[in-house]
């Protein structure tokens, strides 16, 4: 019997890949345009409205939020090439965040987190 921990599958990254006949400069705006990109990715699934991070003309990254508990937090990164036929390969790749960064961790050796008294 082995003690290894098996990933959670839900944790791996969901990949999807589409072919746009659109260029990619009408593809970006959708993305990045608050007014157009509210019409399919609204407000309410981000974490913030304002991208993560940007790589103009190819890649942004948003942070989305369940809108039911447990709360689970992902990214959304979207990426976008010319493809052969003048329009965009469109790439969505969205990834569960790592939770363990976000919670504090005990500066004793136990393990026990307390909180301090108010």
């Amino acid at each position: 019997m082995s003690d290894a921990v098996k990933p959670d599958p839900s944790d791996e990254a969901l990949v999807l890949e589409y072919e746009f006949d659109a260029p990619p400069a009408k593809v970006w705006r959708a993305v990045t345009i608050p007014e157009l990109r509210e019409r399919w990715l609204p407000d309410r699934d981000l974490a913030g409205a304002e991208p993560e991070s940007t790589i103009a003309g190819e890649e942004v990254r948003y942070r989305l939020r369940d809108s039911e508990p447990p709360f689970r937090e992902s990214h959304v990164i979207f990426r976008l090439e010319p493809n052969v036929s003048g329009g965009t390969r469109f790439r969505i790749i969205q990834q569960t965040c790592d939770i363990g960064m976000k919670l504090p961790q005990p500066a004793n050796s136990n393990g026990c987190l307390m909180r301090a008294a108010a």
